[in-house]
């Protein structure tokens, strides 16, 4: 397995020119599927993680992330981005803490986004977001300092922010040193050109969760990096729930030739 500085050294690699996919695995033997396509980078899924464990997205504890994020590092050799959600906790010292921690399992990125976790869905304000980011860089730069951070908004799909709040947000984020912006909910070419332009240079990450871009439509208009966030993992999932559902309703078990030779997973995790 290829050691962290290496990884580390290769995400920023990735990011400087050109546009790349991040597809998100939500465990070790998806992260090495990926890995053994062909994909330079992985990250986590918050919420195809919280699947595996049987629970709701946002239900999971900071020492099951760690853990997750620890096995995933040291089973595979390519890069991984933590989505992190947001940091595990509200004030900026703590949140920077908690990033450090990630950093420690070997992530070569970190993903802090700006949902608070209130039952209502709101954000962090202006001025707490910005402190968050930028303790969390200091942090870094102290501890791990090749660790990307990764500036994150969900004001867009939350529905909290228009587009121009979402912008502004998001430059702010980029000037107390987040190294990579991502603003998920852009589905627009027009809305994504923007975004690129309000934070230049800094690298940005899009979110596809249908076929309504591809990659050279995103990498025309100045993207960094492609994510696709539990989409991978509602399709291993779907097809669970079709073969059961199949066997479950008719008794017949035709499903079950449709799965991956036993010999070419085996063959794939071997040592």
């Amino acid at each position: 397995m290829t050691d962290t500085a290496e990884k580390r050294a290769a995400f920023r690699k990735l990011h400087e020119e050109g546009c790349f996919i991040m597809p998100n695995a939500w465990d070790v033997g998806s992260a090495r599927i990926l890995e053994s396509i062909g994909f330079k980078a992985v990250a986590s899924t918050s919420a195809g993680f919280a699947w595996t464990l049987g629970r709701q997205d946002n239900h999971v504890t900071l020492d099951d992330v760690l853990a997750h994020l620890k096995a995933m590092c040291a089973r595979t050799s390519v890069p991984v981005n933590a989505d992190f959600e947001n940091g595990f906790a509200r004030e900026p010292e703590a949140v920077a803490a908690n990033a450090v921690l990630a950093a420690q399992a070997g992530i070569a990125g970190v993903s802090i986004e700006d949902l608070s976790g209130d039952a209502d869905g709101s954000l962090y304000d202006d001025a707490l977001t910005v402190e968050r980011i930028r303790a969390c860089r200091m942090a870094l730069d102290a501890e791990a300092p090749e660790t990307l951070l990764v500036g994150r908004s969900e004001g867009l799909l939350h529905g909290q922010l228009h587009l121009q709040q979402a912008l502004d947000r998001m430059v702010a984020i980029a000037e107390a040193g987040a190294d990579v912006i991502f603003l998920p909910g852009l589905r627009q070419k027009d809305d994504i050109a923007a975004l690129v332009r309000a934070v230049a240079p800094k690298p940005v990450s899009v979110l596809i969760a249908g076929p309504y871009l591809n990659l050279e439509q995103v990498a025309e208009l100045g993207v960094r990096r492609i994510s696709v966030g539990g989409q991978l993992t509602r399709l291993a999932y779907s097809a669970l729930f079709n073969a059961a559902n199949h066997i479950a309703d008719t008794g017949d078990f035709a499903p079950l030739i449709e799965g991956v030779p036993r010999k070419q997973i085996n063959d794939l995790f071997a040592d």
